[in-house]
């Protein structure tokens, strides 16, 4: 058989799955959860985008062996050094060999400015390598570990890939551990928005009449007030002597109970459409309750709705805990987040002096497009009978 035949073959048994896909006959019996799989596919930011946000929480999730050097390790004599290029060859003389290695610095004094100057040197040659030993640490907490992803060889060598800070941590690895509090801040925000807007919406429209009244009242009165100084005046009110694990929680609290209010109003629509249909009554006749009745029957009908409104909703809890933690009323130091990492660039004289540490908020634009694609492909394919 020819090259060109079994090509044609390839292309046309392609083109007769997307056909078998899309046929009225094939779109009729799949059900719904297949519906929304093939319609999300077809969505390509949204697939590259759900690629890049699984990315993002693999990072989350392994922060400790990902990064080459513990967040808060400091080296004062490299503070504010520029980020180093990797480079895969060397030239040994007699041509070029696969060694993976960082040139260090040397320093000079300007004179004019009175300020240190770093200077690559390219005789100092820093090898890395993969899985090699570094400070030990335990991963999750749990399993006590020394070998991380890459590093350089001899840990007492400097290697800033994306520059140092003030104090000579390095801005990469503080930024993967960011990853782990700015990712799981908004996935534990919405889960408690979501628990609210599900909860309080569904009983608003369920039962409408006094109880409608006052829900929607409140959620009238939340809405009415300013976020900036909503989230000031709740900052405020947590002690500087908390431990920050319990900043972390009362932070994530303060934006869960600002952001329920819109999906417990889609919820609450929802639920009036929902509760006049007929199998409303027929489930009410079999003997279920009011509580299975919502949580049984009404809720999974729009579950992906639910899902691709969650999905949007994370960027917002990430951008308001970075905007918390910038203005200084939000997470605080020893704990890493994007927005502590981003109060080093108020300072006009540090980002003129050291742009690198603006490289958290590059992460941040990153996190919130693949999200914001994500969810959008989900709200598509969250009605998969649309054309």
């Amino acid at each position: 058989m020819s090259d060109q035949t079994m090509t044609h073959e390839m292309t046309g048994s392609g083109r007769s799955e997307d056909a078998a896909t899309d046929s009225p006959q094939r779109r009729q019996a799949a059900g719904q959860w297949q519906l929304i799989w093939w319609r999300f596919r077809k969505h390509k930011l949204a697939v590259v985008g759900g690629i890049v946000v699984g990315m993002i929480y693999f990072v989350a999730l392994f922060a400790e062996f990902l990064a080459p050097w513990l967040p808060n390790e400091h080296a004062t004599r490299y503070t504010y050094a520029p980020p180093q290029s990797v480079n895969f060859f060397l030239s040994d003389g007699d041509g070029w060999t696969f060694r993976p290695h960082v040139n260090g610095f040397k320093v000079e004094i300007d004179k004019v400015a009175l300020r240190r100057n770093f200077v690559v040197d390219e005789e100092q040659v820093i090898p890395i390598g993969l899985f090699v030993k570094g400070k030990p640490y335990e991963l999750w907490g749990l399993i006590p570990m020394e070998r991380h992803l890459f590093g350089p060889l001899d840990p007492e060598e400097p290697m800033y890939i994306l520059g140092a800070d003030r104090l000579g941590r390095d801005v990469l690895t503080r930024i993967i551990y960011g990853t782990r509090i700015s990712m799981s801040i908004g996935l534990v925000g919405v889960f408690l928005s979501l628990t609210l807007g599900i909860l309080l919406g569904g009983i608003s429209g369920y039962y409408g009449g006094f109880i409608d009244d006052i829900i929607q009242r409140t959620i009238e009165f939340l809405r009415a007030i300013p976020t900036i100084p909503l989230w000031m005046g709740l900052a405020a009110a947590i002690p500087l002597t908390w431990p920050p694990l319990g900043v972390y929680f009362t932070v994530t609290a303060i934006l869960s109970l600002i952001g329920w209010t819109g999906l417990a109003r889609e919820v609450r629509g929802r639920f009036f459409a929902l509760k006049t249909e007929e199998f409303i009554p027929a489930a009410r006749l079999d003997g279920n309750s009011e509580l299975r009745i919502i949580v049984r029957h009404m809720v999974p009908s729009f579950a992906s709705h639910i899902i691709a409104t969650m999905t949007l909703a994370i960027p917002s809890m990430i951008l308001a805990e970075t905007a918390l933690s910038f203005l200084g009323i939000g997470l605080r130091p020893p704990v890493v987040s994007w927005g502590v990492l981003l109060q080093e660039a108020q300072n006009v004289r540090s980002v003129a002096t050291a742009p690198w540490l603006l490289w958290p908020g590059a992460a941040v634009v990153v996190a919130v497009l693949a999200l914001n694609f994500l969810g959008d492909g989900l709200r598509d394919a969250a009605d998969p009978y649309t054309s």
